[in-house]
């Protein structure tokens, strides 16, 4: 299960966007704290240990005890802006957890048992379909991640959301369909070759329909067939003229 974080906090006790310009100065990011049936609190994080925890890539799904003015809170981040030049974390959302909340997570897929998979031995390439899975989880028990095993599979083998053994009391939010995770296919030199294959069968196949179109074309415009002089055109050598009257 994921550990939980501590991080420090401040109170802010102004908001707008002269305060957050100040915090910013003096090397603090600005957030806000909400949930709970607490009203929302705003707060400032020191941007060097936020900086960190955002550069790990898990920062959304790690819960946090915030510590602010002496007192401890669970919350988990909900959103981080950032900047678009620099990419550094502008502002953060908090929510508070009470225990027992459920809350939905996006939690990343790992694979295992790729030497034992007779498909990725042969050449095949393992198309991950699903990076992460939204699952929903109560706040003691969030997943670091779930893992697929791809032991067993061959070419053209799928795996699906059935397969992974997820912890207790942690369910996808996907329930009508057993949904794919990843899959095996063939390497692309193996795709090539097959349409190349495909291709010269149906040229092959075309062959026998376009020889007889060409000898019923030169038949028709053999010397026994043209039309006698004189005759309308489209008017075969022999027929008989029509009748005049």
């Amino acid at each position: 299960m994921r550990q939980i974080q501590e991080l420090r906090a401040e109170a802010r006790p102004q908001t707008g966007k002269g305060a957050a310009y100040q915090a910013r100065r003096k090397g603090f990011i600005p957030g806000i704290v909400y949930g709970g049936g607490s009203t929302p609190e705003p707060v400032a994080i020191p941007q060097h240990e936020l900086e960190r925890h955002v550069g790990t890539g898990t920062f959304l799904t790690t819960p946090f005890l915030l510590e602010l003015d002496g007192n401890k809170t669970r919350v988990i981040p909900r959103a981080v802006q950032l900047d678009p030049v620099s990419d550094r974390p502008v502002h953060v959302d908090f929510m508070r957890l009470k225990e027992g909340t459920k809350i939905i997570l996006a939690i990343p897929v790992r694979f295992r048992g790729q030497e034992n998979s007779p498909g990725l031995k042969r050449g095949g390439v393992l198309n991950i379909v699903r990076h992460e899975i939204e699952l929903e989880c109560a706040v003691e028990n969030i997943p670091e991640l779930v893992e697929g095993d791809l032991s067993g599979l061959e070419i053209r083998d799928s795996l699906h959301i059935s397969a992974i053994k997820l912890p207790e009391g942690v369910r996808s939010m996907v329930k009508e369909r057993d949904f794919t995770i990843a899959s095996i296919v063939a390497p692309t030199s193996v795709i090539e070759e097959a349409r190349a294959a495909a291709a010269a069968a149906a040229a092959a196949a075309a062959a026998p329909v376009i020889e007889e179109a060409e000898a019923a074309e030169g038949a028709a415009a053999a010397p026994g067939a043209a039309a006698a002089p004189g005759a309308a055109p489209g008017t075969a050598a022999g027929a008989k003229a029509p009748e005049k009257k």
